[in-house]
């Protein structure tokens, strides 16, 4: 029999990075006997090795609860876990998406912060029902009162709303469970009505195919059933059905409107699966529901195998992670020297080291990665706009105009950090907007800001800048045009295009010298001169040489005329330039690798 309506509740938990929504979703699990204690470890939800190396939450997951409220009834709790990372935003919107409410973590210590207030108001887009609650009250820091009254005042919730709780000695956990019930709304859908159901995500498992993480807003769905994603047009048949308990456990009722849970259909390839799709009946489907956006990826960078990595296994890589991350793209690419690869799309660095950390680990793959690069819009000569991502995709007889993508920062940092704040920001060409404070002791900068001086490393600057206590939250607001060059890095007048990149002109000179510094630590020396340049259009800025090994050919003049020593030194020479126009440079993997790391450092 499928739970009435009345007696479910989706609810997600939203906090900034470290306020302890893993431990308070560990301490849910275990208040409700949905996991024994001896299955009980910590972040049971975060179960990929990295999301535990690093203490974030990564993906979306989704577990049922079972509470037994003191009003007699047992109520099905729903909760969707969401990273808290600002790259992340994309899992987060997808899975409020599936809610009717959620639990709005503060810090008692820390208070609000950067993300907290971003994942707030996307929250309050979708129009979710908040509850307030401050954890961490038993550390000796604490300060509920002053942190209610900053939730008060920043967010306009009420203050006497908010619960005190510590998800780590389980303080309020009874509370927060109660107030689930009390608070958030009962889903609204008709469970007779035609069949519509939200992907929230979808995971690839080598045993059962892919699994999708569904929640069913009206309509019911059982094993057997035929079903079709609305966005790829797609039709299945269900194989499995059930809900996440947090292992898969079998329905055999299957899921009605209001429910969260998973099905398998024998889909095969991720690319069938559009997260944020619609599941409806098939032959005659329902419409689509509403509100799904696609994610745009905002850095790129080259991913080429090295070692023993093949490109076949490389892209066999990508694919399968792709399925389980909808947020990538990657498109083939040939990089010279590096031969061939991908170029690949993420939301941001951090996402771009998760991916890359993922494929290293999950599928042992050796690979060289480029230095990352937003995209770019350029006004071509023929008076068309195109995007692009690459440096090599500049077109050769130059551009009426180009265009890099600029965000909207905010800084939140202590009171008494502002100036370091502000002249980091300024540093990276950053354009200041306002300056808010938030009770006595925080204040809000925001900047508008070029992304690609946001997605190195403003993050590391800022926090090593406030002593940890700065977060900062941004989001793409369009494109604006700058005086933006190509810098060409030649090594032995040859153009090398994996090593070329885009950059603000004041700029370009010295991270142009840094780049051929690298270089000329790590290219072996040859038998005739290399010279190493770095170019904007025809005018090289910086150049370098590696000298040309040379063999004593003076060695058996001993004594003697110096110019007998000279004719011999002139035939070498001679030899030397015959050389130079037949012989190539080699280029060893490890310079580029090194001129990678060096580029991302100097910005």
């Amino acid at each position: 029999m499928p739970y009435p309506l009345q007696h479910i509740r989706n609810f997600c938990i939203i906090a900034h990075i470290d306020h302890g929504k893993s431990t308070l979703a560990d301490r849910l699990l275990r208040a409700t006997d949905t996991v024994s204690e001896r299955e009980m470890q910590d972040q049971l939800l975060d179960d990929m090795d990295l999301e535990r190396e690093r203490g974030i939450t990564i993906k979306a997951r989704a577990v049922t609860l079972l509470h037994h409220h003191h009003d007699g009834n047992t109520y099905q709790l729903n909760l969707i876990d969401t990273p808290g990372h600002v790259d992340f935003t994309y899992e987060v919107t997808r899975s409020l998406q599936a809610c009717e409410g959620a639990l709005l973590l503060v810090d008692a210590a820390q208070g609000v912060e950067a993300q907290t207030v971003a994942n707030f108001l996307l929250a309050l887009d979708q129009n979710l029902e908040i509850i307030p609650v401050l954890n961490k009250i038993d550390l000796p820091a604490a300060r509920p009162d002053d942190v209610a009254m900053e939730v008060e005042e920043s967010l306009g919730l009420d203050a006497v709303d908010c619960i005190p709780a510590s998800a780590k000695s389980g303080i309020g956990v009874d509370t927060i469970l109660s107030a689930l019930v009390d608070r958030l709304p009962a889903p609204k859908g008709d469970p007779n009505g035609p069949l519509q159901a939200l992907v929230f995500d979808a995971v690839y498992d080598e045993f059962r195919g892919i699994i999708v993480y569904l929640r069913v807003v009206n309509g019911s769905l059982r094993k057997g059933d035929r079903i079709r994603m609305l966005k790829s047009a797609n039709s299945y048949e269900i194989t499995d059905i059930g809900r996440l308990s947090p292992r898969l456990v079998s329905s055999k009722d299957g899921l009605a409107a209001g429910e969260v849970g998973y099905l398998t259909a024998s889909i095969k390839t991720l690319a069938d699966v559009k997260v944020g799709d619609t599941i409806a009946r098939d032959p005659n489907p329902a419409p689509a529901l509403p509100g799904y956006r696609e994610v745009k990826p905002m850095v790129h960078c080259g991913l080429y195998p090295s070692g023993e990595t093949t490109y076949d296994s490389l892209r066999d890589a990508v694919e399968k992670l792709q399925i389980n991350d909808s947020a990538i793209t990657f498109e083939p690419e040939s990089g010279g020297a590096l031969g061939h690869g991908f170029r690949c799309g993420f939301l941001g660095m951090l996402h771009m080291e998760i991916c890359q950390e993922r494929l290293e680990r999950e599928f042992d793959l050796d690979m060289v990665q480029t230095a990352p690069t937003v995209t770019y819009r350029i006004h071509c000569r023929d008076g068309e706009w195109r995007s692009i991502s690459t440096p090599s995709e500049i077109p050769e007889d130059g551009y009426l105009a180009i265009e890099e993508p600029v965000v909207d920062i905010n800084f939140m940092v202590p009171a008494d950090m502002v100036g370091t704040v502000m002249s980091l920001a300024t540093e990276r060409r950053g354009d200041f907007q306002r300056q808010d404070y938030m009770g006595q002791s925080r204040c809000v900068l925001t900047y508008r800001m070029p992304l690609a001086e946001v997605i190195y490393d403003l993050f590391d600057r800022l926090k090593s800048a406030t002593s940890g206590y700065g977060t900062m939250d941004y989001d793409v607001v369009g494109y604006q045009e700058a005086d933006l060059v190509k810098v060409d890095v030649l090594v032995h007048h040859e153009p090398c295009p994996a090593l070329a990149l885009i950059c603000h002109r004041s700029v370009a000179e010295q991270r142009g010298r840094a780049i051929i510094k690298a270089l000329r630590e790590e290219i072996p020396r040859h038998m005739f001169e290399v010279a190493l340049q770095a170019a904007i259009g025809a005018k090289v800025v910086a150049r370098e040489s590696i000298k040309a090994v040379r063999k004593d050919v003076t060695a058996k003049c001993y004594g003697g005329d110096v110019s007998r020593k000279r004719k011999l030194l002139e035939k070498q020479k001679k030899g030397k330039k015959r050389m130079k126009m037949v012989g190539s440079v080699e280029v060893p993997q490890s310079a580029f690798m090194s001129v990678l790391k060096s580029s991302s450092n100097d910005s």
